[in-house]
């Protein structure tokens, strides 16, 4: 496993439907080593800080195997690397990582703490409102990382198991029981076991709860 590319940009004002937009979605790989803080990456912000960013969400990652997914269902379309947003193109790491998973980065440590629940931005980025149905809809989300001890990270560096969560649930497994409608009793159990999963921030447990409230 391995980082692909390092991205970051800073919120730019685009035009979108005829409002004007603040948005950090647009983000380019940079060259060299580039400090990863508790935050965000040296030179990397979020527009909206309500819904991106905060150390739950300090590194977006998209694993580059996605990419030929997205070639062949928008023929056509260049996609250069950081084209999803994400602050780290990985390879050989996926949305089968257990959340609270930590890794070693460089001389960064870091822990994956939710999946990306895409907004209107990513439409944004592609010019479609469609895009964030299909994302959603394609089980691709990429995932967060929060930073444990801040350090130094660059494309190639290989990325380090640390230790894995006890809980035993995916990010994939996250993304599902947020979006079907109704839980069934494995689903109950699967729901029992992220709730006592440390790295999951509060707001996803809180979510969770008050569906097996009403279960």
């Amino acid at each position: 496993m391995k980082l692909i590319s390092v991205n970051v940009g800073l919120p730019k004002e685009v035009t979108w439907r005829g409002w004007e937009v603040s948005t950090g979605i647009f983000k380019k790989p940079v060259k060299g080593r580039i400090a990863l803080r508790k935050l965000n990456l040296d030179g990397d912000r979020q527009a909206d800080l309500s819904v991106h960013g905060g150390p739950h969400k300090a590194v977006y990652c998209y694993p580059f195997e996605h990419y030929d997914y997205w070639t062949k269902e928008l023929p056509g379309r260049e996609l250069p690397l950081a084209t999803f947003g994400e602050n780290f193109t990985t390879e050989g790491l996926s949305e089968d990582v257990y959340v609270g998973d930590q890794f070693r980065i460089g001389s960064a440590e870091v822990v994956v703490t939710q999946p990306r629940l895409p907004c209107y931005k990513l439409g944004i980025r592609f010019q479609s409102d469609d895009m964030v149905k299909r994302f959603l809809a394609s089980a691709r989300t990429g995932f967060y990382l929060a930073v444990t001890s801040e350090g130094d990270v660059g494309a190639g560096d290989e990325i380090k198991p640390v230790a894995r969560d006890l809980n035993a649930v995916t990010v994939s497994e996250i993304t599902r029981l947020y979006v079907i409608k109704r839980y069934s009793p494995a689903d109950v159990e699967s729901v029992q076991r992220a709730l006592h999963v440390a790295a999951l921030p509060d707001s996803w447990k809180k979510y969770f709860a008050d569906r097996l409230a009403k279960t």
